[in-house]
């Protein structure tokens, strides 16, 4: 096991420690379920736009984004990119519906407009997407604390994800919004310090990663054909982006519930542009982290031999055969273990429990607010009262977090965190985008909506499975890259619905 010096230890309690004094602190106002679930809107813009910013910088962005320009290029900052017009839709359209319904689930709305097939199928591909990120940022943040304190990653999830459970648990999405401000703040911070440590152990700092970055393709965005939908080209990535942040902006319950806590739709808009003019360049930060770790490599070939031969011992393999990709998730927890003095490494540790915290807090808060309003409410007791609503979301949070920390061992031995949570993502995501646009776009009815529906979903099975076919069934495979998923899915949906909806009104007239 590594030990880690006193001083770093001091400041990962004091920091676990702080989050939960959070929770004490604001569960003395959690006195109903409006004050848990939208902190009865009292929570300034600034404030809710650093919480949406944390909830994007998740550990999936600590660690998978230095591992995928290590291992590739800057391809997956197209994804960043695509933030600006997912928001300005957002901020102009979604958040002025949301905060008018009054409605804190983003689902009651497809009841009304389809019924409550509609609203079920939504809140089951979200509930099922939020376990899945959630597994995968337990996943990562233990994959970098195992390097760092020779922990089993079973346990470091464990112990992170109660950690969790209790501040969430007892403050509320006040609790949570106020905390996503701090491991905001500290996740930015924490990378400067990775970033700086990095340019001062090359030889000539900045000036050598942009030369090997350069000499070697690793600033690309990725090809620009525009008839190749088969790979992850510029355009692909920028069609999945768009796509994805617009579910996230405009169905995710994580964001949609949010809305609700601002003080004012004006600060709610608002706080979605804040969102993205932090995100995007602190998104470069660690695509560039990645890239100088690559270019540290070069000039200390010690640093990728020691990962290599600690990967392939793991996979049981020749390290001469791996790939920068294939160990690209790795470098920067050796980094860290190696190279990090004292005192700062405290801090590091700090950054990626609170890049796990920020989102894993939000997702469970999120889901028990699904479960109490979708499920509870609408299926099991019309009539609770306050105190009963109080112990199903308690309950429901803890639920929770204890299947994310199941979904996050489950994913142990994955090979790309970033890769494994897109692909994921983009197939729960489908659906859900484009029945929601299909219900605020069009007059679509319901028989149309289903049919629609079931359509999108083969497509999405099709394009998710078709891979695992045999060799002699490779014809039917689908074509396009993991990437093309949610935007043929929710296109789908979307214009299928569209063309019985209008076939419908020719048959009538």
């Amino acid at each position: 096991m590594h030990q880690l010096p006193l001083i770093d230890l001091a400041v990962i309690v004091i920091y676990l420690l702080c989050m939960i004094l959070v929770g004490v602190w604001f569960s003395r106002k959690n006195k109903n379920a409006a004050q848990f679930t939208t902190a009865s809107g009292s929570i300034p813009g600034w404030a809710l736009g650093l919480s949406l910013y944390a909830t994007f910088l998740s550990s999936n962005t600590f660690l998978g984004v230095p591992g995928k320009s290590f291992g590739s290029n800057w391809n997956a900052f197209v994804f960043s990119l695509s933030m600006p017009l997912a928001a300005f839709i957002a901020a102009k359209y979604f958040v002025p519906f949301y905060r008018h319904s009054g409605e804190v689930s983003a689902y009651t709305h497809l009841e009304r407009r389809f019924g409550p097939w509609a609203r079920t199928y939504a809140m089951i591909c979200f509930m099922l997407m939020q376990l899945a990120r959630m597994g995968a940022i337990f996943f990562g943040v233990a994959l970098a604390l195992q390097a760092l304190t020779g922990l089993e990653m079973r346990t470091i999830m464990t112990v992170t994800g109660v950690c969790i459970i209790i501040y969430t648990v007892l403050g509320g999405m006040e609790a949570v919004i106020w905390t996503e401000v701090l491991q905001g703040i500290v996740k930015t911070a924490g990378a400067l310090v990775i970033l700086w440590l990095v340019i001062t152990g090359m030889n000539n700092g900045v000036a050598d990663i942009v030369r090997i970055g350069m000499a070697d393709g690793k600033f690309s965005l990725g090809s620009f054909e525009l008839n190749d939908f088969h790979s992850s080209t510029f355009w692909v990535v920028l069609l999945y982006g768009f796509f994805i942040n617009l579910n996230n902006f405009g169905m995710d319950q994580n964001y949609v519930q949010r809305y609700h806590t601002a003080r004012s739709e004006k600060e709610a808009a608002r706080s979605i542009w804040l969102c993205v003019y932090w995100y995007v360049p602190v998104s470069m930060v660690f695509f560039f982290i990645g890239t100088a770790l690559y270019a540290y490599g070069q000039q200390h070939p010690e640093v990728l031999l020691a990962v290599k031969q600690q990967v392939a011992a793991e996979r049981q393999v020749a390290a001469n055969t791996l790939q920068p990709a294939d160990y690209g998730d790795k470098v920067l927890p050796w980094f860290m273990v190696m190279k990090v003095p004292r005192g700062l490494l405290g801090l590091i540790v700090a950054a990626i429990l609170s890049a796990a915290m920020s989102t894993v807090s939000s997702g469970m808060n999120s889901t028990a607010t699904v479960f109490l309003k979708d499920i509870y409410q609408r299926y099991i007791n019309r009539n609770s009262g306050p105190r009963t609503d109080m112990k199903v979301l308690y309950t429901a949070t803890m639920v929770t977090g204890v299947l994310a920390i199941l979904f996050g061992i489950s994913m142990i031995g994955v090979k790309s965190i970033l890769d494994m949570w897109w692909e994921l993502s983009g197939i729960f995501a489908g659906g859900m985008l484009g029945l929601f646009l299909l219900g605020i776009v069009s007059k679509t009815k319901n028989a149309a909506a289903v049919a629609a529906t079931l359509t999108g979903l083969l497509i999405i099975l099709w394009m998710s499975l078709s891979k695992y076919l045999p060799a002699e069934w490779v014809r039917l495979r689908s074509p396009l890259h993991v990437h093309m998923i949610i935007v043929v899915g929710t296109l789908s949906i979307f214009l299928v619905g569209m063309l019985l909806s209008r076939m419908q009104r020719l048959k009538i007239s």
